[in-house]
């Protein structure tokens, strides 16, 4: 039996939109291990959450479409599971923390009633709806909000509140594994750091496997175990965090590092990715980089770009991955 709980191979998601296809994902593949956390990393619009959206088979279609690919849970294809199964396993034993808790939460249901109707659904033994609600009050405590505020809208929370209670209602059943959209995007830098370590508490105590969607590098550095770099929905760069922050090899990883802070030295500059990320309904032929790559051939640009493994584990997209850049 596989050790891996959860594998996504070859998977590609398109939009149509008008007459034109928006290329998301495109032939993705990566895998998680039993209690591992891997970081899914890249600029806004590289196909990040589209992928999450991809593993629940919460893709809005239309405009959306899965192409091509599999994804397997427990060794099991969720492609050709049924909606009835689906329902069953989103939230029970896959949860997905939410980038935006304001659309994510339903503005006429108690916050309380919401993370209690989770807990129902999922918890593995019938539960009251007043037994619900005493235990969505303690995962409100969990994410430090005030258990007698559980009868309260989410109209009379703040940006942030609101994002603790799409943890919460994610982080009420105990998940197996847990997909992180931004977690932390629309919180103050103290509730930032009590809800990672809420998420690696969980991982720890239960053993849950995370899937760790950001642009933020510290945030990867501090409870991630791998690292896949996504350009244009493509993984470019994969590896341990080892070797992707010791031993940098894409040209775009080593352009995300270079626009990172550096506070050992007096003076900095910072060094942005010169251009912008391509038109994903018009993407360029050969490495979608190219463009933007201060060493990119005429070879780069044209034909199939291979992945190179230039270390056991350490997988990267780039001509030139062999001898560095």
């Amino acid at each position: 039996m596989s050790e891996n709980l959860l594998e996504v191979k070859d998977l590609s998601i398109h939009y149509t939109v008008d007459k034109s296809v928006v290329k998301a994902v495109n032939n993705i593949s990566f895998s998680i291990k039993k209690g591992e956390a891997l970081g899914l990393v890249g600029e806004t619009g590289a196909g990040k959450t589209t992928a999450a959206l991809g593993i629940m088979r919460l893709v809005p279609s239309p405009p959306g479409k899965i192409v091509s690919g599999e994804v397997y849970y427990n060794g099991e294809n969720l492609f050709k599971k049924s909606e009835a199964e689906m329902r069953r396993i989103r939230g029970g034993e896959i949860s997905m923390i939410f980038q935006n808790p304001m659309t994510a939460l339903n503005p006429v249901l108690t916050v309380g009633e919401q993370i209690a109707e989770v807990i129902q659904l999922h918890s593995e033994k019938k539960m009251s709806k007043a037994e619900a609600l005493i235990k969505a009050t303690e995962m409100m405590e969990m994410v430090n909000i005030e258990g007698r505020r559980h009868s309260e809208f989410p109209h009379q929370f703040s940006g942030g509140m609101r994002q603790r209670i799409v943890i919460a209602i994610a982080l009420a059943c105990n998940p197996h594994l847990l997909l992180a959209d931004e977690p932390t995007t629309a919180l103050d830098v103290t509730i930032q750091e009590q809800v990672l370590d809420l998420i690696e508490n969980l991982r720890h105590k239960l053993g849950t496997s995370l899937l760790l969607i950001t642009h933020d590098l510290g945030v990867v550095a501090e409870i991630c175990d791998r690292v896949a770099v996504v350009y244009a929905g493509d993984i470019v760069e994969s590896g341990s965090l080892e070797q992707i922050y010791n031993d940098t090899r894409h040209p775009y990883t080593i352009g995300l590092f270079g626009s990172l802070p550096d506070f050992s030295h007096k003076v900095h500059r910072l060094k942005p990715i010169s251009g912008m990320m391509p038109d994903p309904s018009q993407l360029p032929d050969g490495c979608a980089f190219a463009p933007r790559c201060p060493h990119a051939t005429d070879a780069c640009r044209k034909g199939i770009i291979p992945k190179v493994e230039v270390a056991p584990g350490h997988v990267v997209k780039c001509i030139m991955a062999k001898g560095g850049v």
